[in-house]
């Protein structure tokens, strides 16, 4: 389901605009040899005003990437881009403002089906699906200041690293 972005066309108010704003950009084209995949909040429907849209990609040559998406975004608003080490992984971000989103482009050395922000928002999306009443307890703890690994750990009642035990109790389930 997540591996286009039509899906968002049909969607709430703010996915038509994020599917109006991607489009716009036109990152899944532009950048389509890096398998762009949107996740996060926004695709599941639990975003909060100002969501960022997270669009994951495989990135091997960062200095290659950072070129192309220089060319193409540096001009939009409050763009930035660095590259940093996350658990272990070498990892590269753009970061910018287009049509009234906050958007990060983010990549690692690692196929887009494999990185964390796909596999949590594909087990979030399933628990959601099965447990439809449990939308509005995550969606106030994330208010409350909660990523949104924390929140459902927390309704979860999961101890320990949010980030890995999501992970764990989806493959428990066998959803990933």
């Amino acid at each position: 389901m997540f591996e286009t972005i039509d899906y968002l066309q049909y969607g709430n108010e703010k996915q038509r605009l994020a599917y109006n704003a991607i489009r716009g950009l036109r990152i899944i084209e532009y950048l389509k040899e890096y398998t762009p995949i949107l996740c996060g909040t926004l695709p599941i429907g639990i975003d909060l005003e100002g969501s960022d849209l997270d669009i994951i990609m495989r990135v091997v040559d960062f200095d290659q990437f950072e070129d192309k998406v220089k060319s193409l975004y540096r001009q939009e608003e409050n763009f930035k881009l660095k590259r940093r080490v996350i658990r272990e992984i070498p990892v590269i971000k753009a970061n910018f403002i287009y049509g009234g989103f906050e958007f990060e482009l983010f990549g690692q050395p690692k196929p887009v089906h494999e990185q964390f922000a796909y596999l949590h928002m594909i087990i979030e999306n399933h628990i959601l699906k099965e447990n439809p009443h449990i939308r509005e307890e995550i969606l106030n703890y994330k208010n409350r200041g909660y990523k949104t690994e924390a929140a459902f750990c927390k309704v979860l009642k999961l101890k320990g690293d949010p980030y890995i035990e999501l992970l764990q109790y989806g493959r428990n389930l066998g959803i990933i």
